[in-house]
C-alpha cells in the first residue's frame, strides 16, 4: 500500500457533507431542471421518484456498506473493494469503471465549473448585456445562444484558443487550481473543510433566490403566466410522456448522476470510515439533502422562474442536454428580472460552490486509486491525477466544436457506465456476497435498520430494474431511429462510425481505460505480494 498514513474523516457530519457535496452539484442545479422540462415536467417526477426509491437508495445503502468493509481489508479505491465484494478478478477489472466514471466526467465537469465561475464574475460586472425591453424570440434568444455558444467554443474545435486567449480560460485556471488544492490537502483538510463551508452557503442563497421566484408577479411585457403555472408544470404530469421509455432512462440517469451512486464516489469515501460508523442513517441523510437541493431549490427555482419569464413552450424547448436551461433560458429571465444581475450572480455563484463540492469527489477516487496501486505519495498521486485530468480537460477544451467531445463522454461515462457498474455492485451485494451478510455489514453501529421490504428490493427489485433500463437504454440512444416527421435520427453507433469526433473521443476513451486497466494489474500484483485478501476470503479487520 502507499506509505502515507490512513486518511480518515474529521466527523461523521463531516463524511455526511462530503458525500451530500459530492451529490449535491450541476445535476441538482442544471440536469435535473433540463430534464424535467425536456420530459414533460410533472410527468419526469412519477418515475424519477420510483428510481430514487428502488435504486437509488438501495443501491447507495450498499456501497456504503462496501466501502466502509473493503476500508476495514486495506482498500480505498473501486477496483480493490469490488474485487473482494465479487470474490474475483473480474469484479476487480469491473471496478476500473468506477475509477473511469470520476476521471471521465472531471474531463468535463470541471469545464462547466469554469463556465459558472464566468458567468459569476459577467454578472457581478454588468451582466451579459441582456436587454429586458427587446423581443425575447428574435433578439434575447440568439444573444443567450450566441453568447455561451462563444464561451464553450461550440462554433469552431480550438475556438477559445484563437484570436487571442478567451478570458474563461482565465476562469478554468482558477477553477483547477482550487481543485488540485484542496485535493491535495486530503480529507479532513481539503474536502472535508470545503463542504462545511460552501453546502450552507449555498442552501443560504438557495432559499432567498427560491423565496423571490415565489412571490414573482406576472411582469409586465412577459407571457403573463404565473407562479402557480410554473409549479403547475412541474408537478401535473402530462400523462402521454409516461409511455416514453427516455423519460423512464433520463429519470434512472438523473437519479445516478445526481446522487452519485455507481461513480465510485460513494465506495471510496465510505472506505476511510470506522467499522461502527451508522452507513444507513448516514447515507439516507446524503440522499435527502441531494434531493432538497435538487427537488426544492434547483428545481422550483429554475423552471418556475423560466416559466413565468418565458413562458412553458419556451422552457419546454430548453432542449440540448444539461446545460440549456441554466445558461441560455435563465439569463433571459434574470434580464427580465428587477435586480436581476445580484440574483443573475447568487444562482451561478451556487453553481460554482455546488460544482467544486463534486469535482473534489471526482479527483479524489482518482488519487486514492493512484497511491494504492502504485504505491505512490500524496504528492505524486496528485500530480498524476492532475496531469491526467488536464489532457482530458484540454481534449475537451480544444475539440469544442459542437460540444461533441463533451457530449459523447457524457453520454457514455457520465451515464451509461454508471448504470453498468451500479449494476455490479448490487448484484455483488445481493447475491455475490450474499444479501445476509451485506445487510449485516450494513447494521454494524447503525441506529436506523434497513427496512425487510428494502432488503427485497435490494436482492430482486434493483437487479432486474437495471437491467431493463440498460436494455431499454441501448435500444433507444444506440440504433438509428425514425422521427416523427420522417427523418432519421442518428443513434450513438452511426456516430460512432461515420462521426470524426465521436470516434477520436472514444479513442482517447479507450486509451484513459486501457492506462486504467494496466494499473489494476500493477495494483493487483503489489497488492498479492503484501498478502492482502484480494477476493473476500478472509473476513475484515476490526
Amino acid at each position: 500500500m502507499s506509505n502515507q498514513p490512513t486518511q480518515q474523516w474529521g466527523s461523521r457530519l463531516g463524511v455526511i457533507l462530503a458525500v451530500a457535496g459530492s451529490a449535491v452539484g450541476l445535476g441538482n442545479f442544471l440536469r435535473f431542471p433540463g430534464n424535467a422540462a425536456e420530459n414533460g415536467g410533472g410527468a419526469f417526477m412519477i418515475p424519477y421518484f420510483l428510481a430514487l426509491v428502488f435504486l437509488g437508495i438501495p443501491v447507495g445503502w450498499a456501497e456504503w456498506a462496501m466501502g466502509r468493509y473493503g476500508g476495514r481489508k486495506g482498500f480505498h479505491s473501486a477496483p480493490g473493494i469490488m474485487g473482494i465484494w465479487c470474490k474475483g478478478a473480474w469484479g476487480r477489472y469491473a471496478g476500473v469503471l468506477g475509477v473511469l466514471i470520476p476521471l471521465g466526467v472531471y474531463f468535463y465537469y470541471v469545464l462547466i465549473e469554469s463556465w459558472c465561475l464566468y458567468y459569476f464574475w459577467k454578472y457581478c460586472t454588468g451582466g451579459i448585456g441582456l436587454d429586458a425591453a427587446t423581443d425575447v424570440q428574435t433578439v434575447q434568444v440568439p444573444k443567450t445562444h450566441g453568447f455561451f455558444g462563444d464561451v464553450v467554443g461550440a462554433a469552431e474545435h480550438g475556438a477559445l484558443f484563437t484570436n487571442g486567449l478567451h478570458p474563461v480560460l482565465v476562469a478554468f485556471v482558477i477553477t483547477v487550481v482550487c481543485n488540485v488544492w484542496f485535493v491535495y490537502r486530503g480529507l479532513s483538510k481539503g474536502i472535508e473543510t470545503v463542504c462545511k463551508y460552501a453546502m450552507p452557503v449555498m442552501a443560504l442563497l438557495g432559499i432567498v433566490i427560491l423565496v423571490r421566484v415565489l412571490t414573482l408577479g406576472a411582469p409586465a411585457g412577459t407571457t403573463g403566466q404565473t407562479v402557480n403555472d410554473g409549479l403547475g408544470y412541474l408537478w401535473n404530469p402530462n400523462f402521454d410522456k409516461l409511455w416514453d421509455f427516455k423519460t423512464w432512462v433520463a429519470a434512472t440517469g438523473q437519479i445516478f448522476f445526481s446522487l452519485s451512486v455507481g461513480f465510485g464516489v460513494i465506495i471510496n469515501y465510505a472506505s476511510y470510515m470506522k467499522k461502527k460508523d451508522d452507513v444507513v442513517l448516514s447515507g439516507l441523510t446524503a440522499s435527502a439533502t441531494n434531493e432538497f437541493f435538487e427537488v426544492v431549490l434547483g428545481g422550483l427555482i429554475t423552471v418556475t422562474a423560466s416559466v413565468v419569464f418565458v413562458g412553458v413552450l419556451l422552457t419546454s424547448q430548453a432542449t440540448g442536454g444539461s446545460m440549456s436551461l441554466g445558461f441560455k433560458t435563465l439569463p433571459m429571465v434574470f434580464a427580465q428580472m428587477p435586480g436581476g444581475n445580484l440574483f443573475g450572480a447568487a444562482f451561478f455563484l451556487i453553481l460554482f460552490l455546488a460544482a467544486i463540492t463534486s469535482s473534489l469527489s471526482m479527483l479524489q477516487p482518482t488519487k486514492a486509486f493512484f497511491e494504492e496501486a502504485l504505491g505512490i505519495d500524496k504528492v505524486k498521486s496528485t500530480t498524476l491525477v492532475t496531469v491526467w485530468g488536464l489532457l482530458g480537460n484540454a481534449f475537451v477544451l480544444w475539440y469544442s466544436k459542437g460540444l461533441t467531445a463533451l457530449d459523447t463522454i457524457d453520454f457514455w461515462v457520465g451515464s451509461f457506465f454508471i448504470m453498468v457498474v451500479a449494476t455490479v455492485q448490487i448484484i455483488a451485494f445481493g447475491w455475490i456476497f450474499g444479501l445476509e451478510r451485506g445487510i449485516q455489514e450494513a447494521h454494524e453501529g447503525a441506529q436506523l435498520r434497513i427496512p425487510k421490504l428494502f432488503q427485497f428490493i435490494i436482492k430482486y427489485v434493483s437487479p432486474v430494474y437495471l437491467i431493463v433500463v440498460i436494455v431499454g437504454f441501448c435500444i433507444t440512444n444506440l440504433p438509428d431511429s425514425v422521427k416523427a416527421d420522417g427523418s432519421i435520427a442518428s443513434g450513438y453507433w452511426s456516430k460512432v462510425l461515420n462521426d470524426a469526433d465521436t470516434q477520436r473521443t472514444w479513442w482517447f476513451l479507450l486509451v484513459t481505460i486501457l492506462g486504467l486497466v494496466a494499473i489494476t494489474f500493477v495494483g493487483a500484483r503489489r497488492w498479492r505480494a503484501q498478502g492482502l485478501d484480494l477476493d473476500g476470503q478472509l473476513p475484515a479487520k476490526d
